[in-house]
C-alpha cells in the first residue's frame, strides 16, 4: 500500500478509515464534531436529560445495583456524558461510573469522574449509548456496472472514483440479504457489514443492561436507490472527499444491525417516539403563564422549541433508535420498549 496520495485507489472502507481516524484524520481535530455539524446532543440539553431518565429506568430494571455504568460511544468532546451526569438525581449519580469512548485525545477540563477510553469496557452493567456512531463506521460502497454486476467502488484521496472487482463472500451475502440491488447500471448501496459487526461487539460488552444506537437510518423497504454517502464540513453538507478535510457519513441499516447482535427483545423506533416516551414533547406552554409568570413562560417556550426540533418529522425526529436489552426484564423499561404506537416505529 502506498502513503495515501491522490494516485492511490482504495475501497471506500479503507479510505474513510484513514480520512476520519488516521493520524491527521477528521475526528482527531481539536474542535471535535460540534465544530462541523449539529447533533441532537448539541441541539438541546433536553436530549441529555432524556438519556439520563433512560439510565434511571435501566437502573430500576437492574434493582439499583451498587455500581451503574453509563458508556457514551463516539463521545466527541464528552458533551453527552457530561450532560447526563449533570441531569442524574444525586443518588444515581453517586453510583454511576461514566465512560467516554473516543479515539481523539481527552479534552482538557473534562469532569474527573469520566473515564476516557478508546473502546468500551467489558462487562458493562447499565446503559451503552451510541449517538451517531455507526454512521461513521467505514463501509464499502457497491455500484452496479453496465452488465448488472455489483462491484466495489474504489476512490482516490481527491474523491475521484472508479469501479473495482465484483463483491464476493460475506459482503455479497450481506448485500443480497439487506440491500438487494436491481441489475440497473449506476445503482449504489453501502455494505453495512462492518457496522453490524461493530454493533454486535458493543452489545457483547454488556453484562446486563441496555444498548442504544441512534442514527440516520433506513430499513429494507426504504433503502435509497443511490445510497446516502455524503460529507459535512463547517456546518454544511459537501462532497465526501476522503482527504481528512470533512466528515464522511452514510445512513445506517439499523434493521441489519439489530439482527446481527443475536440478542432477543430488540427493536427499532423513531427518535420522535423514543423521546416522547422519555418525556420530551414540543407542546407550547399555556398562554396564561405569560401573564402570571412571564420569565417562566419564556423558559418554557424555549424548551418547547428545542423539544420540537428534537422530535420534528423530516428532521431529528426521524432518526432511528435501536434498543437492545441484555439480560433485562422489559416491563420496568415501560413505554420505551413495549407501548409505543406502531405508526411511530421505523
Amino acid at each position: 500500500m502506498t502513503d495515501g496520495t491522490a494516485e492511490e485507489w482504495r475501497g471506500w472502507g479503507a479510505a474513510t478509515e484513514a480520512a476520519l481516524y488516521g493520524p491527521d484524520g477528521f475526528y482527531r481535530r481539536p474542535e471535535g464534531p460540534a465544530g462541523h455539524f449539529r447533533t441532537s446532543v448539541h441541539a438541546s440539553p433536553l436530549f441529555a436529560e432524556a438519556v439520563a431518565r433512560l439510565l434511571c429506568r435501566v437502573d430500576e430494571a437492574q434493582g439499583r445495583p451498587p455500581a451503574l455504568d453509563f458508556v457514551d460511544m463516539a463521545a466527541g468532546r464528552g458533551e453527552l456524558v457530561t450532560g447526563v451526569l449533570a441531569a442524574l438525581p444525586s443518588d444515581v449519580a453517586a453510583r454511576t461510573r461514566a465512560y467516554a469512548v473516543e479515539l481523539a485525545d481527552r479534552p482538557p477540563g473534562l469532569d474527573h469522574r469520566i473515564e476516557w477510553l478508546p473502546e468500551p469496557p467489558r462487562g458493562i452493567t447499565g446503559l451503552l449509548f451510541a449517538n451517531e456512531w455507526l454512521d461513521n463506521v467505514p463501509v464499502e460502497i457497491a455500484e452496479v456496472d453496465p452488465a448488472g454486476v455489483a462491484r466495489r467502488v474504489l476512490v482516490r484521496r481527491d474523491g475521484t472514483e472508479r469501479l473495482g472487482e465484483p463483491l464476493s463472500g460475506a459482503e455479497a451475502e450481506w448485500l443480497a440479504r439487506w440491500w438487494p440491488l436491481p441489475a440497473e447500471e449506476g445503482l449504489r448501496a453501502e455494505v453495512g457489514l462492518p457496522r453490524d459487526e461493530a454493533w454486535a461487539d458493543a452489545v457483547a460488552a454488556m453484562a446486563r443492561g441496555l444498548a442504544v444506537a441512534v442514527d440516520y437510518a433506513h430499513t429494507l423497504d426504504t433503502r435509497p436507490l443511490f445510497g446516502t454517502l455524503t460529507g459535512f464540513r463547517a456546518g454544511r453538507e459537501t462532497a465526501p472527499v476522503p482527504d481528512g478535510s470533512c466528515d464522511i457519513t452514510a445512513h445506517v441499516a439499523l434493521d441489519a444491525a439489530l439482527a446481527a447482535c443475536g440478542e432477543p427483545g430488540g427493536r427499532v423506533l423513531t427518535q420522535r417516539a423514543a423521546l416522547r416516551a422519555l418525556g420530551v414533547a414540543g407542546a407550547r406552554p399555556p398562554l396564561a403563564l405569560a401573564t402570571t409568570q412571564p420569565a417562566a413562560y419564556v423558559r418554557a417556550l424555549a424548551s418547547a422549541g428545542e423539544a420540537a426540533e428534537l422530535t420534528a418529522p423530516g428532521g431529528l425526529g426521524d432518526f432511528g433508535w435501536l434498543l437492545q436489552p441484555v439480560g433485562l426484564d422489559h416491563a420496568p423499561l415501560g413505554d420505551l420498549l413495549v407501548d409505543v404506537p406502531d405508526h411511530e416505529e421505523q
